[in-house]
């Protein structure tokens, strides 16, 4: 039985084929076409020739892809919504998309503030007022509006208001409405937390046309008895119908997925990450194997959020990125980049252009294209591009550091072959075996998660009686979003005390991750355990665990 992961980036689609044992059969890189299916369907194409793998024994896909961030980028794709904020009187001050670009406020159809909402310790602060929620979603469906955002005051104290709305949506414009709420999506903070969840209602068409696509792609080459999981932005997996009802957590998976994939490969569980590609260069953080989560909130094609984002900086630099020569004999590199025209714009490649690429190959770092046409690079401009490169490395590194201590770096990406060897501020610089698909292994390997996020009142309820409420909470959100109930663990947990909130009032924030396994696999095993060692299936399913 073999894995399938697929990462699409601005350069190239890169494809790996993982066994049963996580050993790296074949991993390709392909060019990212202007139709992304199309470079997926050749990625694809490629890994089954090269290993000459039957397609039918591949029984887990997965996907990560920046459909959705392109769509809030660029402003295409994203679908006319409705949004009704439960909140009045007390937030009426400020209106949905108050600071939101005139040309993405245009998906709102219609907003509403109606009554309802909570105070921070889960008081109620006006009656849900569900006539008026009845009018706005008459309103919309009179519209032919598809999807509603939901928003409440302290709905992540108190979510009854958003359950009771998005109830009464779907009895009002039918069950195929797509309905999103912000206690399931954002964290503290009103309006990012709304903001979030509007992000979140627009992507419902994209994320059905990269879904059914990928699921398409898959079928036409034969690969008919996969289980298809998408990449989210926490370093883990999710399901096919999870995507579509979330799809606003797909947003950074590329990142992420290359953080994953280096930390199996290296088999580091804390340094930091240097994804360098063809456009950007993507730098993270590892904790227990893990990306670290951003604290603070995240601006998305100008739209201020705050759901989980990783903690990542990106730069300018790249195997494509253009090196200039300034009048006063400076050089710069970047912040363009020829992207995915790298093989015919380089100058080893036969182009006109400077390179980064161009840079190393002159200096020896590696041996790509023709390396004569890079000879004539002048020395100096050569020294002087890798010490432009350099800076930026180094001082990027120094921003994700909490401390002045030296600290392992991990080189991963097709880019990272313009690096130098020697990083100031690096303990060790790694670049391991594969490491060119790091994002792609990343997808392959990644566990499935769900994460749960509450004030608890220890007066109310004691704390260990809160804890594990709240972890039961998160291992039952991994579930749905696709893990293997008995492989669940919780893998990360905050406990917070909010010193200005009354009582004894803590922010309670809880991980928990755990395996796929195709039912395939499952049924195999319980068959052996029975069959061989007479056990039954509650013994069968603590063997299984061993192997997570």
């Amino acid at each position: 039985m073999y894995k399938l992961g697929i990462d699409v980036g601005g350069t190239n689609t890169d494809a790996v084929l993982v066994d049963e044992n996580r050993t790296v059969v074949v991993d390709i890189k392909y060019p990212t076409s202007a139709d992304i299916y199309d470079g997926i369907l050749g990625a694809m194409r490629t890994v089954l020739e090269v290993s000459g793998v039957d397609p039918k024994q591949i029984h887990q896909a997965m996907l990560g892809t920046t459909q959705c961030t392109n769509a809030i980028v660029e402003r295409k794709n994203l679908a006319p919504i409705g949004i009704l904020r439960i909140g009045a009187p007390a937030t009426t001050g400020i209106r949905p998309m108050v600071d939101w670009a005139e040309d993405i406020q245009k998906i709102a159809v219609g907003s509403t503030i109606i009554g309802g909402g909570f105070e921070y310790d889960g008081k109620e602060l006006a009656p849900f007022d569900a006539e008026a929620a009845k009018a706005f979603f008459e309103e919309m469906k009179a519209k032919s509006v598809k999807s509603i955002a939901i928003s409440c005051v302290f709905s992540t104290v108190r979510n009854d208001h958003e359950l009771e709305a998005a109830k009464l949506c779907r009895e009002v414009m039918g069950e195929d409405v797509h309905v999103s709420i912000s206690s399931e999506i954002g964290s503290m903070g009103l309006i990012e937390r709304e903001n979030a969840t509007i992000l979140n209602a627009a992507l419902w068409q994209v994320a059905e046309r990269f879904t059914e696509g990928f699921a398409k792609s898959l079928r036409d080459k034969g690969i008919t008895n996969a289980d298809v999981y998408l990449s989210q932005n926490d370093g883990t997996l999710m399901t096919m119908e999870h995507a579509r009802r979330y799809p606003i957590l797909t947003v950074a998976c590329g990142p992420t997925n290359s953080i994953r994939g280096a930390s199996y490969l290296s088999s580091l569980k804390d340094a930091i990450v240097v994804d360098v590609g063809g456009t950007t260069t993507d730098l993270g953080v590892i904790q227990n194997g893990f990306p670290r989560e951003s604290s603070v909130a995240v601006t998305i094609g100008g739209v201020r959020t705050n759901f989980r984002m990783p903690d990542v900086i990106s730069i300018g630099l790249g195997g494509g990125s253009i090196v200039r020569v300034k009048p006063d004999g400076s050089v710069t590199v970047g912040p363009d980049s020829v992207g995915y025209e790298i093989t015919k714009k380089a100058l080893v490649f036969g182009g006109d252009v400077m390179t980064a690429t161009d840079i190393a190959v002159r200096l020896g770092m590696v041996e790509l294209g023709d390396k004569t046409k890079a000879a004539g690079i002048p020395q100096e401009v050569a020294d002087k591009a890798m010490d432009a490169i350099r800076a930026l490395v180094e001082d990027s590194v120094d921003a994700m550091k909490v401390s002045n201590a030296d600290v392992d770096l991990i080189l991963v990406g097709g880019g990272s072959i313009i690096l130098p060897e020697k990083i100031h501020g690096a303990a060790s610089v790694l670049k391991p075996e594969h490491f060119g698909c790091a994002n792609a292994i990343g997808s392959a390997i990644s566990k499935v998660s769900g994460t749960y996020e509450k004030l608890m009142n220890y007066d109310e309820l004691p704390r260990e009686q809160s804890l594990e409420k709240a972890r039961h909470e998160a291992i039952e959100l991994a579930v749905e979003a696709g893990a293997v109930r008995e492989t669940v663990g919780i893998i990360e947990m905050e406990d917070v005390p909010l010193a200005y909130y009354p009582g004894n009032t803590n922010r309670v924030k809880i991980k928990a991750a755990g395996g796929i396994r195709t039912r395939a696999e499952f049924d195999e095993l319980l068959d052996i355990g029975v069959e061989r060692f007479g056990i039954n299936t509650k013994s069968a399913i603590e063997i299984i665990k061993t192997f997570e």
